[in-house]
């Protein structure tokens, strides 16, 4: 296992990747939309897989779509995209490791969000176009039900859930940077995803989806403003959730520890960022993201806990 500082130094150096990918505006457009579109699956799902049992009563229902969402999560991962929540604790830890300037940081995350929207537009175009969330289905009564319940809820409410939401999601991408087995990477991601979405916190990009559906859908509670006003205070505790109660914690006091000495430095294997790597910082899973800076002593890992 990573100790904190190389967690640290690797979410740093994924930082200093997404600013270089804005560098590059059509594969940095192309893979935050993708991120967008992959959320988007995980609602999909949600919705699909929930709204019978929602139909039916279940009490079960909240837990089936907490455990089936973490599939979206984990593609952006293993498959590589940028997305918005996880880079909020990324650009955090970049800018306090000094490996991405804080305008150049909100740059790229002001990219990075509108990407997402772009590609969640999209899919939600194609799955309207495709009728399986028709009025009437149990997964379209599910979907106007959640859009009824996210435009009944004040900004604070929003403000807190998205907080909590982005709190859980960090976590997930911040074990899984330190975790070594694959298995264990993707079960952290599943069990961290299951809980914000069973708790019914409030995931930005998941509502752009999910918004985006209802406005082509024509549901009574779905506008333009009610979307706006989503974005803007999930968005903004999102950033509450991802910076300051994951990405700034773990990089305070790491700042004087320096990069991970290089197999020549230290005598002893330590991977860097592959040239042009994807991923939303979350090499994590399967060493496919921005950075993937592995142990340099795996008992280092384990004493440092």
């Amino acid at each position: 296992m990573l100790t904190i500082e190389q967690g640290v130094d690797l979410q740093a150096d994924a930082a200093a990747h997404k600013s270089d990918l804005l560098r590059a505006p059509g594969l940095f457009l192309v893979r935050t939309m993708l991120a967008g579109a992959y959320i988007g699956i995980g609602v999909l799902i949600m919705v699909t897989a929930g709204g019978p049992l929602k139909q039916a009563g279940s009490a079960w229902a909240p837990l089936v779509q907490g455990l089936v969402f973490g599939v979206a999560l984990t593609i952006v991962v293993v498959a590589g995209a940028e997305l918005a929540t996880s880079a909020m604790m990324i650009l955090t830890q970049g800018v306090w490791r000094r490996s991405v300037a804080p305008g150049r940081a909100l740059l790229v995350l002001v990219a990075v969000l509108t990407g997402n929207l772009l590609g969640s537009m999209a899919f939600a175009a194609l799955v309207h176009a495709s009728g399986v969330l028709a009025p009437g289905t149990a997964a379209g009564d599910t979907l106007a039900g959640m859009i009824e319940h996210k435009a009944a809820s004040s900004d604070g409410q929003l403000f807190v859930r998205g907080i909590l939401c982005n709190l859980l999601v960090c976590l997930a991408i911040w074990c899984a940077g330190r975790l070594e087995s694959e298995g264990a990477r993707i079960a952290v991601v599943f069990a961290c995803v299951m809980v914000f979405i069973t708790s019914g916190f409030e995931h930005v990009v998941a509502n752009m989806t999910t918004f985006s559906l209802g406005l082509l859908a024509g549901l009574p509670h779905a506008t333009v403003a009610e979307f706006a006003r989503n974005v803007l205070f999930v968005g903004l505790g999102n950033l509450v959730g991802g910076a300051a109660l994951v990405g700034a914690p773990y990089a305070y006091g790491s700042l004087g520890h320096g990069r991970v000495p290089s197999h020549d430095e230290a005598g002893t294997p330590a991977q860097r960022p592959a040239e042009g790597a994807g991923g939303d910082g979350a090499a994590p899973l399967v060493g496919v993201g921005a950075g993937a800076t592995r142990p340099v002593d795996e008992a280092q890992g384990l004493l440092s806990q």
